[in-house]
């Protein structure tokens, strides 16, 4: 199936979607813009990325539920809808209003988000049944590379206009581009199938949400947050505290960006061969690695650990979809890994909090506690076993 050219165009639409979807990964060239632009404390501006990350999960539970039971393409325009709407409204809203901020902003743009997400990632696993990670992966470099983007269209555009302009210009190109994107999705004609089996595989939400698995993966997802989100709406100042040139701070967000892309290409492909199971093991092991790294980086190599965090984030955020699928079967994949995503808005949270009232050295011992414990989650989940 995955030979058609239906499914190669699928591909296509769902990498450019995702190359505006990324917004978390760019949120620390965001941050400072934002705070000056609209008169918000650290506090204030970093709330706006918890929230949009809460949305998010939330998000890929309604998106989904919207894509099994219409299809992939009303739940995409919606999302489309939501997303470029929620950065054009950011354009004119005015200084100071937090909470029209949040209302407006956050909870549009990160329900947009998600609602575009689970569209793309469970329409073209369902193409490519065979090579789930394949697929995951290819979308999902996108989504790593769009940090990227962003940081070159803000530090462009709003450089040069401010953050209002540079709002209203990412709304117009997310309500264009995602838009025709969503409108390519279509499900195969045997979407229910799955390509290993020959037979339909099929845990609906009730059966799924009483399994020992689910809540156990919902914990992985949740623990896998703060070794990233603890750090990366403050990366560029703490990459300056760290003894980099402010003028080179952005580059945190590339390497990080690039470091995302590769390990949303590289570990659904390598679970494809290895197995989801020991890719994620090591998915935990280095975001702990990694988190001990970072405390102690300066320099440059503030920057490198960071990337090494955002690598194994991204490739870990990448298997799970399909981890879900393999646990749970594709018929609901969409509504499933929407249940699964609420793992993000705990993430998001719990992030939020930390970074409020844990000073830096204490948050990088949290953040390694997090992905210690996440790493015993996987462990302990096993094969589902259907009921006759």
């Amino acid at each position: 199936m995955h030979n058609q050219p239906r499914a190669k165009l699928i591909l296509a639409a769902g990498a450019a979607v995702q190359l505006l979807t990324g917004i978390p990964a760019a949120w620390g060239v965001f941050q400072k813009p934002v705070m000056e632009e609209y008169g918000f404390s650290r506090g204030q501006a970093t709330l706006v990325f918890a929230l949009l990350v809460a949305a998010y999960g939330l998000g890929c539970l309604l998106g989904g539920w919207l894509q099994d039971a219409k299809g992939p393409r009303p739940a995409g325009l919606l999302g489309a809808a939501l997303l470029g709407g929620g950065f054009v409204a950011a354009a004119f809203l005015p200084a100071g209003q937090i909470l029209w901020f949040l209302l407006a902003f956050s909870l549009p743009a990160g329900l947009g988000s998600a609602f575009l997400a689970p569209s793309v990632l469970a329409c073209a696993q369902k193409w490519y049944q065979d090579k789930k990670g394949f697929a995951t992966g290819v979308t999902g470099v996108s989504m790593g590379l769009s940090g990227a983007f962003f940081t070159l269209i803000v530090r462009l555009a709003g450089g040069f206009w401010g953050m209002r302009f540079c709002f209203g210009l990412l709304g117009g190109i997310m309500l264009a581009v995602c838009g025709t994107g969503a409108a390519l999705l279509k499900n195969p004609p045997d979407a229910g199938t799955d390509a290993r089996t020959g037979s339909a595989r099929d845990l609906p939400p009730g059966q799924m949400l009483r399994t020992r698995q689910y809540w156990l993966c919902l914990a992985a997802v949740a623990l896998a947050a703060p070794p990233v989100l603890l750090f990366s709406p403050e990366i560029l100042s703490i990459a300056a505290d760290r003894g980099l040139p402010e003028s080179l701070t952005p580059w945190c967000v590339v390497i990080g960006s690039a470091a995302s892309a590769a390990g949303r290409l590289s570990c659904p492909a390598a679970s494809d061969r290895l197995g989801r199971k020991p890719v994620l093991y090591a998915v935990y092991l280095g975001l702990a690695a990694g988190t001990a790294g970072f405390a102690f980086a300066g320099g440059w190599w503030a920057a490198v650990a960071y990337g090494a965090l955002t690598f194994f984030y991204s490739g870990g955020a990448a298997v799970q979809p399909s981890f879900n699928t393999d646990l749970f079967g594709l018929t609901h994949a969409g509504i499933n890994y929407g249940f699964l995503a609420l793992g993000m808005s705990a993430g998001s949270l719990l992030s939020y909090a930390g970074s409020q009232l844990l000073p830096l050295s204490a948050r990088h011992w949290a953040a390694g506690a997090c992905a210690l414990a996440g790493l015993i989650c996987v462990i302990l989940v096993k094969p589902v076993r259907q009921k006759a």
